[in-house]
């Protein structure tokens, strides 16, 4: 039997379906006596698919008053 801290460990390869038949059974076996884990694994997803829509591409704009920023403090530093 699984303990809650093997599927935090696993919880990757599950969401990439990266494991064998067994840890696959092993983990949803422990995933329908747990809610905790289930509402962890739900939140994983949630956060992996959000990741590609929080960013948007820097302006140009952004990117020469980051780089102007960055010329301008260079002397400072040894």
């Amino acid at each position: 039997m699984l303990k809650c801290r093997d599927v935090v460990n696993t919880a990757d390869q599950l969401l990439d379906g990266d494991m064998n038949h067994r840890q696959l059974l092993a983990i949803k076996m422990h995933l329908l006596m747990c809610s905790h884990c289930r509402r962890y694994v739900r939140q994983l997803r949630t956060l992996l698919r959000a990741i590609p829509f929080m960013y948007k591409k820097a302006s140009d704009t952004e990117v020469s008053k980051v780089m102007e920023h960055v010329h301008s403090h260079r002397d400072n530093y040894p």
